[in-house]
């Protein structure tokens, strides 16, 4: 698996005991009560207290984190489900209260003004924004919405299909669409997406209740919507709700007719007469799918090699992961679906997630979440908690670079060269593929919450409206409509992290603009990328992508340049020799 990195020694703490381990409230009461009630009377002073603060933050903040993470990787852990309902709904409250206090605490003090504007910029503007947003009756609403949204991953990880005589969760299921077998493609489809509607009342009973609670803390904040609420609450400071509108219409407008060429080139290379939901997936080489690896161990050792190549210290990082028990990877019942990068605040090196199924997906899906750990752990000496919190904004961009930077590498995966032209095809595929459906979810979403009186029937009408109009015209959908009214019900963010989601599609333009100067000089572009994770977010959002060296734009001419590069690079794929 190649050298490790040496595992790095957790925060020292100078403020909570090393020893301390978050338990009750009563234990953890102390040290924020101690901070409340400390006196500022220098501007040292005012900066050991926010490192202080920091320090209990980067505590807490881990012992949640495993929390979650206990819960993801076996629902039915009855003792773990009880330490995280405990953090959420008894430590979770208290600690918002207290966070007001000091941030108010911060604002109050005649110090804060000398602080070093570089320094502590970021810091003190995300602070000012919470001090804007906090209401004390929003306190318990929070709760009940993120207690009540964690219900649809424990619906969606029950999610079950019988395939040949066993039960199947639908991950694994998902990957059976890539068999050459049309027959029985449309069965599994019908299978899937048939489950899904099983749970239709179940979870559209689980939105509304979640729709009614968001908007009512939109409402006790000032705002009219949940929507600009959100923008504000998310740190949204570096571009506004018309640039996401803007870039809505670029990706309609320059995304989706290459979408629609490349489904043109699918439809013919399966000599199908109609292109179907069912043919989206299945190699359009007629091959059977792509196994890149055999087993768990194999997807590990192979990604360690092939991020390697990038850079060694992208591979050394998941070795040491790897060794640390910090690597979840197969798919199994009772686990939750989806995967994550976990940031570990306390100990620097975090946990990846997934539910793999021996698929070119699952090896993409760790170079993804490679991208992510890759940040973290690059994060890990900067002293303030905040600055390694990262905004979706940059924390994509580095996944999708990972994806895009590692796939010349991917002949690490596959015996030929003929492999690795299908896996690469795949990749640019899925590229213009995600960009329409970033736009579609975040359309929706933006009408969901400026209409929050909606019905349910209004709500299907707007969605279908919104879903066809980023919905590639090659592919045939006709009889399928009871399927497409609620498949966006399988997006996890807009239940449970609601206008997340756009960044991705930020992210993903960012991508391909760092591969493309990556063709250009990889050793630069990979020096480049590095110096923009070491930021954290110690600076905005759009110096993060100029480090990168690349632009923060979703204007449609940006757009149009990068979609044509990534049009030039899949015809180049599609022309070669077989």
């Amino acid at each position: 698996m190649g050298a490790a990195i040496e595992v790095p020694e957790p925060l020292k703490r100078k403020f909570v005991p090393s020893n301390f381990q978050v338990t009750t409230w009563a234990e953890l009461d102390v040290y924020y009560r101690s901070l409340v009630e400390r006196p500022l009377l220098s501007v040292a002073a005012l900066e050991r207290w926010i490192l202080d603060r920091s320090e209990l933050d980067a505590v807490v903040s881990e012992s949640f984190s495993w929390r979650y993470i206990k819960i993801t990787v076996d629902s039915s852990d009855e003792a773990a489900d009880e330490a995280y309902q405990y953090a959420v709904q008894e430590l979770s409250p208290r600690i918002a209260a207290y966070e007001n206090t000091l941030n108010h605490k911060l604002v109050a003090c005649p110090y804060t003004s000398q602080l070093d504007p570089v320094k502590y910029g970021i810091y003190l503007r995300n602070i000012q924004n919470e001090v804007d947003l906090f209401h004390e009756e929003n306190i318990p609403l929070a709760t009940e919405v993120q207690l009540k949204a964690k219900e649809y991953g424990r619906i969606f990880s029950e999610m079950t299909i019988g395939v040949n005589g066993r039960q199947m969760t639908l991950q694994k299921a998902g990957a059976l669409l890539e068999e050459t077998d049309r027959e029985y493609r449309e069965a599994i489809y019908h299978k899937i997406y048939g489950r899904i509607l099983e749970d239709t009342e179940c979870l559209e009973s689980l939105f509304d209740d979640l729709l009614v609670k968001r908007h009512q803390i939109a409402l006790n904040s000032g705002f009219d919507n949940f929507r600009d609420f959100k923008f504000r609450a998310l740190g949204r400071f570096d571009y506004s709700i018309s640039d996401c509108l803007d870039f809505h219409e670029a990706i309609q407008l320059e995304i989706l007719p290459l979408l629609d060429d490349f489904n043109r080139f699918r439809k013919k290379a399966l000599n199908l007469e109609q292109l179907r939901p069912w043919d989206l997936h299945v190699d359009t080489s007629k091959k059977a799918p792509l196994k890149p690896f055999n087993d768990i161990n194999e997807l590990v050792e192979k990604s360690v090699a092939c991020l390697s190549s990038v850079n060694p210290l992208f591979g050394k990082v998941i070795g040491t992961m790897q060794q640390m028990g910090h690597l979840d990877l197969e798919s199994r019942k009772g686990k939750r679906p989806g995967g994550y990068n976990m940031p570990l605040h306390l100990t620097g090196v975090p946990f990846v997630f997934m539910n793999a199924s021996n698929s070119t997906n699952d090896m993409r899906t760790l170079m993804h979440e490679s991208g992510h750990a890759v940040h973290s752990y690059l994060t890990k000496g900067l002293k303030l908690t905040s600055d390694k919190k990262v905004p979706s904004e940059v924390a994509e961009l580095a996944a999708m670079t990972m994806e895009l930077l590692t796939m010349d590498h991917w002949g690490l995966f596959f015996d030929s060269e003929e492999d690795l032209r299908r896996a690469r095809i795949s990749q640019l595929e899925n590229v213009l593929k995600v960009l329409p459906w970033v736009a579609t979810v975040d359309k929706f979403q933006h009408w969901l919450y400026t209409h929050p009186e909606h019905t349910r029937e209004e709500r299907k009408i707007s969605w279908m409206e919104t879903f066809l109009s980023y919905s590639s015209d090659e592919v045939d959908r006709s009889g399928l409509e009871y399927y497409s009214e609620y498949v966006w019900h399988k997006q996890l963010h807009i239940f449970e992290v609601p206008f997340y989601y756009i960044e991705y599609g930020m992210a993903q333009l960012g991508a391909v603009a760092i591969w493309k100067a990556y063709r250009e000089n990889p050793e630069l572009t990979v020096q480049r990328y590095i110096s923009a994770l070491k930021l954290g977010y110690s600076r905005p959002i759009k110096e993060i992508y100029e480090t990168a060296g690349i632009r923060f734009d979703f204007s449609r001419a940006y757009v149009k340049e990068l979609g044509a590069f990534i049009k030039h690079e899949l015809d180049t794929l599609l022309t070669m020799e077989s």
